[in-house]
């Protein structure tokens, strides 16, 4: 099993083109205003000529007017529709696009009773409980994460070069999801990718699949020997 990776808060057309050469399965866009990562529909129409194909291009939503993104959907031909706001499964399910719904984990939140309720998303995306939306480049408790989670959830919220392998090796998500692990270590440049992060970050994502294909191997040859 091979982890996905997505890379987030895409700006500039040259952060696309080196996140999609390391490799990278999905690229986001946010379209939350609030945001530092913001870009209008004409800035996004730029970035996403640069997609090839079969990378999934993803649009960020927080609490959005459904007209702002059905103009998103009609101008930029989105695959995937990300909604990290308090939206209901109802709403994020009128777009007649694959979506999937952000959840703030924190001590008392049942994810399984979030999976059940929002069970139309293609994933939920499990991210840091911080003061606005987004994870803030914060890790969670990891062992929040239910053993009987769904396979497909994504996992999000402060992940680096330097943890994420730890992350894949304890949980094994069917995804990870970066943007702020991946930029500029100034802290000023929200929304600067750094390319050597990005090929570092998805070359650890790489190795902790190994290691686990490894591990899986090691059991199955154990099992026959037995």
């Amino acid at each position: 099993m091979r982890t996905r990776v997505k890379i987030c808060g895409i700006t500039r057309a040259e952060d696309l083109a080196v996140a999609v050469a390391a490799g990278a399965d999905a690229v986001g866009l946010v379209f939350y205003p609030a945001s530092a990562r913001a870009v209008t529909i004409q800035q996004a129409r730029e970035l996403l000529a640069q997609a090839p194909p079969f990378v999934s291009t993803v649009g960020l939503f927080v609490n959005a007017k459904a007209v702002v993104v059905n103009e998103a959907i009609d101008e930029l031909q989105l695959d995937v529709l990300q909604f990290h706001g308090d939206e209901t499964a109802d709403y994020c399910a009128q777009f007649s696009r694959p979506w999937i719904k952000a959840l703030r984990v924190k001590s008392g939140l049942n994810l399984l009773e979030c999976a059940a309720q929002y069970s139309g998303a293609k994933g939920l995306l499990l991210d840091a409980d911080v003061t606005g939306f987004g994870g803030g480049g914060r890790t969670f408790d990891w062992s929040l994460i239910p053993p009987e989670m769904p396979r497909n959830f994504i996992l999000s919220g402060g992940l680096t070069v330097e943890n994420v392998g730890d992350a894949i090796r304890t949980i094994r998500p069917w995804s990870v999801d970066v943007s702020s692990g991946v930029e500029a270590s100034d802290g000023k440049s929200k929304g600067i990718k750094d390319a050597q992060k990005i090929a570092q970050f998805i070359a650890a994502v790489a190795n902790a699949d190994s290691d686990l294909d490894k591990e899986t191997r090691t059991h199955a040859n154990a099992g026959y020997a037995l």
